[in-house]
């Protein structure tokens, strides 16, 4: 088994088997922007989880992909794949992966999205040096708009990091960054469409306040932010520079503005975010200290 051929070229990913341990919203997400973009076809792809077994059928007949019914078709869906995504859930990961001792090589490719769980911690989990990728995506993922932060462990050879950087693009934008900034990645991103969706109530609730039915307050407030979001992506314009055209002076958008700095908003915002990164960082070392017990 190998991800790259003796010419060094990376193969086409529709050659490779691709096992999914974990089978949440983030797993069916992967799973539907590789088959969306065609990169792959159904029968190459398994996917498990512990104990839903309901989940799994209803993923393998919407799909068409493999479900493992059992323990032993699990492992043999593990040992047979070329790449490996480790999708279950933090609390569960040192458990799960100190069981995958033995049964994942070194010649696979890894590739975790678990928040928090650093690439030395996984090697130290499944007892030897992996090729690793390490991930951060986003729920917005779920409709391929998502923005995922990836790193590699030295051992990911260029083709893999190819690999996988088109992979991820297949539900939205890449980032590649050194591990240590991916905690920050979790806060600007990972957690970022909630900071948006809170926006976002706000600004409904005010509406409500200010006479506006519910679905007039709803229907504003979701195209304004989309309109928001695609004036940046149209423009290439700055967020500030873009705030600042439509802030006339004395005028009811300043009002607003002065309003929002009054109650510390950008500095809430600020804190929030690495209070946020902050937090991926001690999920880490709780991951950590369990493999460790």
């Amino acid at each position: 088994m190998t991800l790259l051929s003796s010419s060094g070229v990376i193969p086409e990913i529709a050659s490779l088997r691709l096992c999914f341990y974990g089978a949440g919203s983030m797993a069916e997400a992967i799973v539907r922007g590789l088959l969306d973009r065609g990169l792959t076809s159904p029968e190459r792809i398994s996917i498990m989880n512990r104990k839903n077994a309901v989940r799994l059928h209803d993923l393998s007949a919407r799909y068409g992909v493999q479900a493992a019914a059992d323990d032993e078709r699990k492992t043999a869906m593990l040992r047979e794949a070329d790449i490996v995504f480790l999708m279950m859930k933090p609390k569960d990961a040192a458990a799960a992966l100190k069981q995958l001792r033995g049964v994942l090589t070194s010649n696979q490719l890894i590739v975790s999205v678990i928040a928090g769980l650093s690439i030395r911690t996984i090697e130290a989990l499944l007892g030897q040096p992996m090729n690793i990728v390490r991930t951060m995506p986003n729920t917005s993922s779920t409709i391929g708009l998502g923005a995922t932060g990836i790193s590699f462990s030295p051992t990911v050879s260029n083709g893999q990091r190819l690999l996988a950087e088109t992979m991820f693009q297949s539900i939205g934008l890449t980032a590649v960054v050194d591990e240590p900034l991916l905690d920050a990645v979790t806060g600007v991103s990972g957690s970022g469409p909630a900071y948006v969706y809170y926006l976002m109530e706000a600004m409904i609730e005010a509406g409500r306040s200010l006479g506006l039915t519910e679905e007039a307050a709803l229907d504003l407030t979701v195209q304004t932010v989309l309109g928001a979001a695609h004036m940046v992506k149209a423009t290439n314009e700055n967020p500030a520079d873009l705030r600042r055209k439509v802030t006339s002076p004395n005028g009811t958008t300043q009002a607003a503005i002065h309003t929002l700095d009054a109650h510390s908003f950008s500095q809430g915002v600020v804190r929030a975010i690495g209070r946020a990164a902050e937090r991926a960082g001690e999920m880490g070392a709780e991951i950590e200290r369990s493999a460790n017990s």
